[in-house]
């Protein structure tokens, strides 16, 4: 991967006012994704390792590409328009026929729901990480309030 993507994590997912606040960076910097509550515990339960009655969907989309031979290689969140995140799956398919690469544009709820799934690596394109909002201390007063309430 070349130094035009940054890699981050998942840091911590939150309830808000119209859904829920997906926290994600690393050491230098965080930053929100608001995405529907419903997105919000799926992402959730996959980086838990949760089990589920039922497949999900975001299972069901696991199942198919499992079912032929499509590894998610990584998710690249790639820029903010509008207010709105846009992000790309990266899939390989590797079989008797060679080697294929398909970039997928997908919402970057989806992909952070598949790259917990599939415990793959997620990135943002530098230019991106660079324009976001640093969110560092507000997770941590959320976290450090949260640890209080629990003590208390």
């Amino acid at each position: 991967m070349s130094q035009d993507a940054i890699s981050v994590e998942v840091r911590g997912i939150l309830p808000a006012n119209s859904g829920c606040a997906v926290f994600i960076g690393n050491e230098e910097k965080v930053f929100v994704i608001q995405v529907e509550h419903n997105m919000g515990a799926v992402i959730g339960m996959f980086l838990n390792d949760t089990p589920k009655e039922r497949p999900l969907t975001h299972d069901l989309i696991g199942h198919v590409l499992d079912g032929f031979g499509i590894k998610l290689l990584r998710v690249v969140i790639t820029e903010l328009k509008n207010s709105t995140y846009f992000a790309r799956l990266i899939l390989e398919q590797d079989n008797e026929l060679g080697r294929k690469i398909v970039e997928v544009d997908a919402r970057p709820s989806d992909c952070l729901a598949l790259a917990a799934h599939y415990k793959s690596p997620v990135f943002v394109a530098a230019t991106l990480f660079a324009e976001v909002e640093d969110m560092s201390e507000v997770l941590a007063q959320i976290q450090e309030s949260a640890g209080d309430e629990e003590q208390g």
